[in-house]
């Protein structure tokens, strides 16, 4: 992306927000902001960009907001019912008409927990998501859960529809709100990472592109709720886990296990910042999920190699992070750090007292890491048959070329 186009990336959603905020419709919002960037890329090659490029874009937008009203009379009466009920909802006073840049973020916050609303579709909530705070197209949203624009495209329409038809406030939730909804709307950021960082299925093993976005976001969240320590938490384990995208793939793509990975090539300035994030989550009251996730990631990211790294404490957290949220996935991650700690077997047992559950029956990770304990207590067979699973079930073309190497071992 260049520079020109990052930019506008950025001002997207600050302006999109401002809009929302004041029309009260999201479809309208989003077609004079792109009227206005239009209009933006005629005029500032030839005139100058101007001092305050965002509140030019600003006024921009809203004259053509203004415009589209002026010709539509039922369609300005109808936003005017929308507008009335939103304000009915509000507890904070209206934002002023200054394009002042200290108001944009209170109301891209807004529009945070607009799109990651309960009421939506889990599916619909991160589609809207990475179109409105992300800026990406309608094709790119596709492209990077790799289906069909059209159906990316519906999503989008549905979400917005449904918005539009509950009414759904375009609000910050109350003090009393807030603890309820918060996770809602980390968990949709957390979800586009997960995809960047192991896609579902594809030619590559991560998605760099998304896993940026969602690392954009998340920042974005934590400047915008300084005061809450999960904003934290997430942010620093989004930036310690991806400080080892380099060493994660091989030449051809292929994946690179962790006590394989060359950890010079590891990011040292973001798991600086990462472990300055963590302190911050782990600090003034009973650590949340995210901030557990990221004292785990820090512990990896700190240790010189695979046998120095401080497996009791990490299980230790992984305890912590069970009763947080329990799942089986977590379980799984505790089981390969008891084998680091207790040895292959130890984890074995733990893995195969999973085997009922039926989230694992298609969740390669599990199989793997059968596989991989299997073979380090030399029954070749049931490792291979482990292998065998976990490859009829692997969603990226690196994971399977991975998984017959093992298999031709």
């Amino acid at each position: 992306m260049g520079a020109v186009e990052a930019v506008f990336r950025e001002e997207r959603g600050l302006l999109l927000a401002s809009l929302v905020r004041r029309f009260g419709d999201l479809d309208l919002a989003e077609e004079v902001t792109s009227e206005a960037i239009e209009a933006a890329l005629r005029h500032w090659p030839a005139e100058g960009v101007p001092a305050r490029p965002g509140a030019w874009l600003l006024t921009t937008a809203r004259r053509r907001a203004v415009d589209r009203l002026r010709r539509d009379r039922a369609y300005a009466a109808r936003l005017a019912v929308l507008r009335a009920d939103a304000e009915r909802e509000e507890t904070v006073a209206p934002a002023a008409d200054s394009a002042g840049a200290a108001e944009l973020p209170d109301e891209r916050l807004q529009l945070f927990f607009t799109c990651a609303h309960p009421a939506l579709a889990a599916e619909d909530r991160t589609a809207i998501t990475l179109r409105c705070l992300a800026g990406l197209t309608t094709p790119e949203v596709a492209r990077a859960f790799l289906v069909p624009t059209a159906t990316m495209a519906q999503r989008i329409v549905r979400a917005k529809r449904k918005i539009r038809e509950a009414r759904i406030p375009f609000r910050v939730p109350g003090p009393d709100e807030l603890p309820e909804r918060l996770p809602g709307v980390l968990q949709v950021v957390y979800s586009v990472f997960t995809e960047g960082y192991a896609a579902s299925s594809g030619p590559r093993l991560q998605r760099l592109d998304l896993a940026g976005e969602a690392i954009r976001l998340a920042r974005i969240l934590r400047r915008l709720l300084p005061a809450e320590r999960e904003a934290a938490g997430l942010l620093a384990l989004l930036l310690l886990v991806h400080a080892r995208r380099d060493a994660r793939t091989g030449p051809e793509g292929e994946p690179v296990l962790l006590e394989e990975q060359d950890r010079g090539r590891w990011d040292r300035a973001m798991i600086e910042e990462g472990r300055d994030l963590v302190v911050r989550a782990l600090t003034g009251g009973p650590a949340g999920p995210y901030g557990v996730q990221a004292a785990i990631a820090a512990l990896h990211d700190e240790a010189a190699d695979v046998e120095s790294t401080d497996w009791v404490q990490i299980v230790a957290l992984y305890d912590v992070l069970l009763t947080l949220t329990p799942s089986p996935v977590v379980a799984v991650n505790r089981a390969v750090a008891v084998a680091m700690r207790d040895g292959p077997g130890a984890g074995l047992a733990l893995l195969d007292a999973l085997s009922g559950e039926p989230r694992l029956r298609a969740y390669p990770p599990y199989a793997v890491a059968r596989g991989d304990l299997l073979t380090r207590l030399g029954r070749a067979g049931e490792a291979a048959a482990a292998y065998r699973s976990a490859l009829e079930s692997a969603g990226t073309e690196p994971e399977r070329a991975a998984l017959r190497r093992k298999l031709g071992e």
